[in-house]
This record gives structure tokens, sequence and C-alpha cells, in this order.
């Protein structure tokens, strides 16, 4: 056996994407790359760690026991590391938070500082979607998650951080001159949505079931990025977060249409397991947050 660090952390990120290309991506390495670290990872053992069935990549019995002794060394590795800076006098460890996909645009502010404070911090942060994000802390995989609706099958602390506001938007193609309109404008205007699960979608759900309105559903896109573009391109508007959207305002590619009831407001929240054991990084990154949100806000959000 002569294999490296290297090929472990591949092998072990291929098996829980269960996927070459999805593992490439969250790596930052080309498909290509993580494909001949895999197979060279494979040539030292005799037995299949995976196989393929259609176009699906799935682990055997025996990839799982191997990629559970992965982690456990890969694990045994980060913790020499972080002794080893321990005994220099700096906090490490890692700091493991699964954001919702419209948290990117938030969540980076309130770690800037933390992780400049501490280098010897390794930070590992999953942007995906709400269930994926809600899966990793139940499986208690993550110290953090960062969302903006709260699940409601789980026991959970949690600390706000911020109101995330969302407002009805659509490219500049056509004019709103009225100073407000009435909420039934929502009945007249093809509406793009987030996929089902989504705390946009939620959120956007809710108004729309509150106020009694007949929408018409003009498609459905996985991601933000995905709505802010559709909309930019004139297929339709949509309800989006305002943090993500506020280049696309400035440079004149969307605007909001003024409707009374807006905007909807919901709240970002980092939320934990209760009575999770914490770790000294994720207690010391919590009380972090809580004495310098509001100046991180107050720098960042001030609009």
């Amino acid at each position: 056996m002569n294999y490296t660090l290297h090929q472990l952390q591949v092998f072990l990120k291929v098996t829980q994407a269960e996927s070459v290309t999805k593992a490439a991506e969250e790596l930052h390495l080309t498909q290509p790359a993580v494909s001949i670290q895999l197979k060279n990872f494979q040539d030292q053992f005799d037995i299949p760690l995976t196989e393929v069935v259609g176009r699906k990549l799935y682990v055997t019995d025996f990839g799982k026991e191997i990629a559970e002794a992965a982690e456990n060394i890969l694990n045994e590795v980060h913790a020499i590391n972080y002794k080893t800076l321990a005994y220099q006098g700096q906090l490490s460890g890692r700091l493991k938070i699964s954001v919702v996909s419209t948290g990117k645009y938030i969540i980076p502010y309130f770690l800037a500082g933390f992780l400049k404070e501490h280098e010897g911090i390794e930070l590992a942060l999953d942007v995906t979607n709400k269930a994926q994000v809600i899966g990793s802390l139940e499986r208690n995989e993550v110290d953090f998650s960062l969302v903006s609706v709260l699940p409601g099958n789980l026991q959970l602390d949690s600390e706000e951080l911020m109101q995330n506001k969302l407002y009805l938007v659509g490219n500049t193609d056509q004019k709103f001159p009225k100073k407000f309109y009435d909420t039934v404008i929502l009945e007249k205007l093809p509406l793009i949505y987030r996929e089902p699960g989504s705390g946009t979608r939620y959120v956007m759900e809710r108004f729309i079931d509150e106020n009694e309105l007949h929408v018409r559903k003009k498609m459905e896109l996985t991601s933000n990025e995905a709505v802010k573009q559709a909309v930019i391109a004139g297929l339709g508007y949509s309800i989006m977060p305002l943090i993500g959207i506020r280049s696309e305002l400035k440079n004149g590619n969307l605007q909001i249409i003024p409707v009374k009831g807006f905007p909807i407001t919901s709240t970002w929240r980092i939320i934990w397991l209760k009575k999770k054991k914490f770790s000294t990084v994720a207690h010391s990154f919590l009380k972090y947050l809580q004495k310098e949100k509001l100046t991180i806000i107050s720098n960042n959000f001030g609009d």
C-alpha cells in the first residue's frame, strides 16, 4: 500500500458526494484530476471500492469501510496539526458550517474577522440547498447552519443575525410608475419560483396564501442565481432577497416593484442542535458573533 493523504481525501469526498463531478467541484479540482486520483487509489486494492450502474456511482460495502477508515485517518492528521498550533498558543481546529444558497451573500462577513484573528482555524463551509443543510445539521456533521426559515422537526438553539428583506423584482424593460401597487399585481405577472423546500419559496408562498392571491407560476429554478438571471433576461418576475440583488439594482439590471406589504421579512439565524457539545473553536465563534454581529451588520449591511 502506497496511498497518499490526498488520495484519501479525494476518495472520501467522492464517497460522500457519490459523484466524481460533485467531488471535483467541492475540492476545487478538475474532474479528470479527481478521476485519476480515484483510479490510482483503487489500483491498490483487489476489491472494487466503487461501481457505476447506468450513469450513477455507487460505493461498495468494502468501499464504505475504506471511506470510514480514510475519514478516521484524516481526522487524526487534522488533530496533529491542531495540537501543534495549540502548543504555539493559537486557537486551532475545524469550524464546520452549512449554509443555504442565499446565505452565501452574508456568511463571509460574519466569518472574516474571526478567521483573521485565528489563522490556525480551518473552515469547512458547505453552501447548498435547504434540505441538505438541515440534513447535515441533523446528522451532527456541522457545528452550525445558517437559515432564514427555522425547520420544524429538530430541537434547536439559535442566534439571530439580521433581517432578510424580500421584494418583488423585475428587469427594467417595463416601467412601474405608481408609488405603490396593490398586491393584486402579483396575479398579473408571470412569477419565477425557487424549488420546493427553499426558504425564499416558503416566505413567498406564505405571503401569497395570506393575501389569497391566484398567481401564475411561470417556471421553477433551483438557485437564487438562476432565478436572478431569468428575471434579468425578461422571463418573468420573482420575490427575491435584497441581499442577493444589490449589485444588479445598482447597475440597473433589476428594479424593485413597489407593492403594498413589501418588503416581506424573515430572519437570518445561526442554528445548532440543542445540547450540542461545542468544540473550543465553535464556542469561540459563537461568542464572537454575539459580541460583533451588530458592528458587522452596521459596517456591511447599512442599507
